[in-house]
């Protein structure tokens, strides 16, 4: 997305070179699916989090560390992984694929990551290292107040919008749907954020 999950606030969200932007980031992401094991045992799974290099899945199930499995996942597809770590709660997979196969996959977490919170829709053309977008979006800022605006670029750490009305300040965090996130950027009516993550996300205490 195995390089440490970093989030740096510094580019542009939609300004990252191909490399950076598909940097092996954890992200919050809840995707539904199947897996099988060696013995072809078929089992439900749900992950918590997922990168492009591996994920997180909640199950009662636990294969043996380093044991194959094949992840069926309903709105990525079919991915090959090991396990490498138990929880109480799951196990952790890492993937085996190709840069190839690895490029498609932060292009499509990526594209589920924004578009409920977005509002996108589905023909849009993930393929270009600068993701555009043409979405309206509703932005509740820190003290309440709505801000309508227009989605001009996505990516897996962010986002980026022109404001109709008073753009949000730098630091001012700002909700997107069901996503917390921290202007990086303000330019005119212009301004970029990154999406906040596990403690990050939450309200800060006075």
């Amino acid at each position: 997305m195995t390089r440490p999950l970093t989030s740096n606030p510094g580019p542009e969200p939609g300004r990252r070179t191909g490399r950076d932007r598909r940097s092996f980031k954890r992200i919050e992401l809840k995707l539904t699916g199947r897996f099988l094991t060696g013995e072809n045992e078929d089992h439900e799974l749900r992950t918590s989090d997922v990168s492009c290099d591996g994920a997180f899945i909640v199950s009662r199930e636990q294969p043996g560390i380093d044991q194959q499995v094949i992840c069926y996942f309903d709105e990525v597809g079919r991915v090959v992984a090991n396990v490498v770590r138990h929880t109480g709660d799951g196990f952790a997979v890492r993937f085996h694929t190709s840069p190839h196969k690895r490029d498609k996959l932060a292009d499509r977490l990526t594209w589920l990551l924004n578009r409920e919170a977005l509002g996108l829709e589905e023909e849009e053309d993930r393929a270009s290292d600068r993701y555009r977008a043409s979405g309206e979006a509703i932005l509740t800022l820190s003290g309440g107040r709505m801000l309508q605006c227009s989605v001009t670029d996505i990516s897996l750490t962010g986002a980026a919008f022109e404001a109709l009305g008073k753009p949000p300040f730098v630091g001012e965090k700002v909700t997107v749907g069901n996503l917390t996130a921290e202007v990086v950027r303000v330019t005119g009516n212009k301004f970029a954020v990154r999406y906040l993550h596990g403690t990050e996300a939450q309200p800060s205490r006075s």
